[in-house]
């Protein structure tokens, strides 16, 4: 049985997260019913990450095994054929071997927030951004994300229900970057680890927000941290300004250059 790679890109809001879920719209359900038109059997994919409800994801990475020998091209565009009127895309297909492994053969994975700060509503990014109506000090929050780096206990960090055997990771990245927006700002959160816990990147960037804001200093996110107690950390943010930018491979199926 042939194995085939994805790149998928989506829009969270119609769903109710990546896995899928017997009574409501996921997007693992999405595809999983787009493939049954290709061939009629039940399949199972497997993906890099499950992303929360209203999430987004412009490199999701999923794999699936099938009976048929397809051209990849064919395949991605049998399956966006399938998948409208839904947001989701197959924006890239590759065949792999047999051992690779969306999930278990990833080394690291990328997330952006995006966090717009101005008076009015946000139009063409609603539901696409988490929109604030005060200003932000980049240079506080910037402090209070150095203080995340390395490699800790998360418990503060991460969802009580979270199911992660170890609150420990290694945060490898959390960039943050301030762009211009009509009569605004967009700040952009750039986080990297080889994997994360529940709502870990969302609990840093509702916590930072409080430091831009001047409610927390930068000291207080280090004292959160410490703390090893999830009822220590900041608001935890929406989940619609989060995007799971990219998964990194060591022989990336997508590289076609290579």
């Amino acid at each position: 049985m042939p194995r085939y790679a994805f790149k998928v890109d989506y829009n969270g809001a119609p769903f109710a997260g990546w896995q899928r879920q017997a009574d409501q719209p996921s997007v693992q359900g999405a595809i999983e019913a787009a493939l049954a038109k290709l061939e009629p059997e039940t399949h199972t994919i497997a993906a890099a990450g499950r992303t929360d409800a209203g999430v987004h994801a412009w490199g999701q990475v999923a794999h699936v095994d099938l009976q048929r020998d397809w051209q990849p091209f064919r395949l991605s565009e049998a399956l966006n054929y399938h998948l409208k009127p839904l947001p989701v895309a197959i924006v890239d297909c590759a065949q792999v071997s047999d051992e690779w492994h969306a999930r278990f053969s990833a080394f690291e994975r990328r997330y952006v927030f995006r966090l717009v700060t101005r008076r009015a509503p946000v139009t063409h990014d609603a539901g696409l951004v988490w929109h604030v109506r005060h200003d932000l000090d980049l240079a506080a929050m910037k402090a209070g994300a150095a203080q995340l780096l390395g490699r800790h206990d998360f418990t503060t960090f991460r969802s009580s229900i979270c199911q992660a055997n170890s609150p420990v990771r290694t945060l490898d990245a959390l960039d943050i970057t301030a762009h211009a927006y009509a009569q605004g700002t967009e700040f952009r959160f750039a986080v990297r680890a080889r994997s994360f816990l529940h709502n870990q990147v969302r609990s840093f960037v509702g916590t930072l927000e409080r430091v831009g804001a001047g409610s927390w200093t930068p000291d207080d996110v280090g004292a959160a941290l410490r703390a090893q107690n999830r009822a220590a950390c900041g608001p935890v943010c929406p989940p619609h300004g989060l995007y799971l930018e990219s998964v990194g491979y060591q022989n990336d199926p997508f590289n076609h250059a290579a």
